[in-house]
């Protein structure tokens, strides 16, 4: 089998990607096309369930033609976790939109179970905090919310799923309806300590258990293409499947506690392998990385709402073409001139978990210039992992080591380096920029008893200021957060 190719999908929140992947991490082709988010209310974000499908078929087709006669052994998927949909059991139709990980419709779902005093038994029983962020209070949303959606779920007739078990439901004609140990861990409605759906928190956040599928380990064979869900040929097996960043993880190599990888998204994703399952005390979600002919591997995960996506924001605002004219702009400054921006533009994430935060601009002075701003917004990126990465090393009680960065914004250099000065860390970036479907590829080689190497790196920083410097810059950021969760916001449809 050392020549079996693996078609890999990666449906992301800003993309869906398919690569044909060797065993080797060679990637022989690859497709993508975009995705639409929409933001109908402020603080709410949606796509559309029937637009990710057809984007998969779209890239699937695609990768499938420039194969010709090459051999496909299977799929792997790897996706955007925390989304969830719910969809008729019978007819396959979606009963509503897609609601995303970035979404803080579900805050007042939120605010009522901590109120009642519930968020400390969720948060034993998942490692998560209990947030807008997690799929099942958006779920207890989409019950109460969509026309006799309730009643058909207490029936029977609706299944609900994150984004994977989507793509499985529909790949496989509506036959199978499951999900991984990575992705049910991020729902909050699974307990990851008897990895089994737990009836209680079902119960809490009024979600009927009967709408949820099986949970299967990562590198399970999860099912069969139907004939006509896709241009691949019917019986091309799902060998894997797995949340994006817990599969950057996987693709990054990594398989034993020690380095941290970052995924520089529209968010960022930081994940550190732990021996065994960790309580976080600082901020940090406890979670499942993998699992992997049934064993399961835990990891703790800071998760940052706006990351990547803080660059698109302020180029915008300066009335920039893109993030890399933000970034050129920057580079033409040596510093932010005082200046700090704290992007929570749908409220702060790990280690805060403030849903009401709103984003601040802080240091503004007659000598501020558009460049500083930029540099500003580039800096928070780096500033927000700093904060994850030393909530990490808290719970863990022992320094971590280096950084593995992949994703759109590890391949700006001055980005990188600013990292690697904050952590007083190296940084090594990866060499291609599709890590999570790589990750997922991996995984299912491993399935047919293939190792395949993780990803080569591109670029090496290491800490090029001193660290009283790393502490100046650092103070500077940490005021500027103190301000921003100093004020609390209205938050749309909720409570402040």
């Amino acid at each position: 089998m050392t020549s079996a190719l693996i078609l890999a999908i990666d449906q992301g929140t800003t993309n869906t990607k398919a690569l044909l992947v060797d065993a080797s991490g060679q990637v022989h082709h690859r497709a993508s096309v975009p995705n639409v988010v929409t933001y109908p209310q402020p603080g709410w974000a949606e796509q559309s369930a029937t637009a990710l499908i057809d984007g998969v078929k779209v890239v699937i087709a695609d990768v499938v033609s420039k194969a010709g006669s090459a051999e496909i052994a299977g799929i792997a998927i790897s996706n955007q976790r925390e989304s969830i949909l719910v969809w008729d059991a019978q007819s396959g139709e979606p009963i509503g939109p897609v609601v995303i990980w970035q979404c803080r419709r579900s805050a007042p779902k939120c605010d009522a179970l901590r109120a009642a005093g519930h968020a400390e038994t969720i948060e034993a029983r998942t490692g998560l905090a209990l947030d807008p962020l997690f799929p099942a209070a958006k779920i207890a949303w989409l019950l109460d919310n969509v026309p006799n959606a309730r009643m058909r779920a207490e029936n029977g007739d609706l299944r609900v799923g994150t984004v994977d078990s989507w793509l499985l439901w529909n790949l496989t004609g509506g036959t199978v309806h499951a999900s991984d140990h990575s992705n049910a861990s991020r729902t909050q409605l699974f307990n990851t300590a008897t990895l089994t759906w737990d009836a209680e928190l079902c119960a809490l956040f009024d979600v009927p258990e009967s709408m949820l599928g099986a949970v299967k380990s990562s590198d399970a064979r999860f099912g069969v293409t139907s004939e006509g869900t896709s241009a691949l040929p019917a019986g091309t097996p799902i060998l894997a499947m797995i949340g994006d960043s817990h599969a950057a993880l996987f693709g990054h190599g990594v398989r034993s506690p020690g380095a941290v990888k970052a995924t520089y998204g529209t968010g960022t994703s930081l994940m550190a392998l732990t021996p065994e399952r960790v309580r976080s005390t600082h901020g940090i979600s406890s979670t499942i990385a993998w699992s992997q002919q049934g064993k399961v591997q835990h990891a703790l995960e800071g998760n940052i709402s706006v990351s990547g996506q803080t660059a698109a924001f302020a180029a915008e605002l300066l009335g920039l073409a893109d993030a890399g004219a933000l970034s050129t702009l920057a580079e033409t400054v040596a510093d932010s001139n005082g200046v700090a921006f704290v992007p929570a533009l749908v409220g702060l994430g790990a280690p805060y978990w403030r849903a009401d935060a709103r984003g601040t601009i802080t240091g503004l002075s007659l000598g501020t210039k558009p460049a500083h701003l930029a540099r500003a917004a580039l800096e928070a990126i780096a500033f927000q992992v700093a904060d994850v990465y030393s909530a990490m090393e808290a719970d863990i009680g022992a320094p971590l080591g280096e950084l593995r960065a992949d994703g759109g914004a590890s391949r700006n250099r001055m980005l990188m380096q600013f990292q690697s000065d904050i952590l007083g860390r190296p940084v090594a970036a990866a060499a291609v920029p599709e890590v999570s479907a790589i990750g997922a590829a991996a995984l299912a080689f491993s399935s047919l008893g293939i190792a395949m190497p993780g990803v080569p790196v591109a670029d090496c920083y290491a800490p090029q200021v001193d660290a009283a410097k790393a502490r100046d810059h650092h103070k500077r950021w940490t005021s500027a957060v103190v301000q921003t969760l100093a004020t609390e916001q209205e938050i749309p449809g909720g409570t402040p």
